[in-house]
């Protein structure tokens, strides 16, 4: 079995730069698991199975040999565990996400000593996108195109449109 990492992430909605992290992960990993967090107390845009669909037509193209997609409630290195798994991917776009990962990463190091997390930049032109704003911007009505793949950009449209 070779290497075998985690990315974890509420990929409400999937964009850019997780494409960009998943994409350089395969690179260095010999399997990737990319794992949907349920979380329903952060209110999500996009249901879990929504997500997972999402996920897998934008990562249709990256060799879904090597790469699985799941979803996950509870702890994290619990998942890291049951999937035999090496290490963590996160994403890092600015310092400001670096307290919070850091402190994640100490208490999973304590958990369970023999997971590693590996932090990963995204390309330049995507670190100032986060989910967050993605949704922020299209549910007024600007477009995302070139931060979302076309797929999401379909869908904040359908969700968007039948709010107003």
């Amino acid at each position: 079995m070779g290497k075998r990492a985690v990315y974890p992430g509420m990929f409400d909605p999937i964009h850019n730069g997780h494409l960009d992290l998943i994409e350089r992960s395969l690179r260095i990993f010999d399997e990737l698991i990319v794992a949907v967090v349920a979380n329903p107390s952060k209110e999500p845009l996009f249901a879990v199975k929504e997500r997972l669909e999402l996920i897998d037509e934008c990562t249709a193209d990256m060799g879904m040999v090597r790469m699985r997609i799941t979803s996950f409630d509870g702890l994290l290195i619990d998942l890291v565990d049951r999937e035999q798994a090496d290490c963590i991917v996160r994403g890092l776009r600015a310092v400001s996400d670096f307290e919070y990962e850091f402190q994640m990463a100490l208490m999973n190091r304590k958990l369970r000593n023999t997971v590693e997390t590996v932090f990963m930049m995204p390309h330049e032109r995507y670190t100032y996108i986060s989910s967050r704003l993605i949704k922020e911007v299209a549910s007024l009505g600007a477009p995302v195109t070139g931060l979302v793949p076309a797929p999401v950009e379909e869908r904040l449209a359908k969700k968007f449109s039948r709010k107003k």
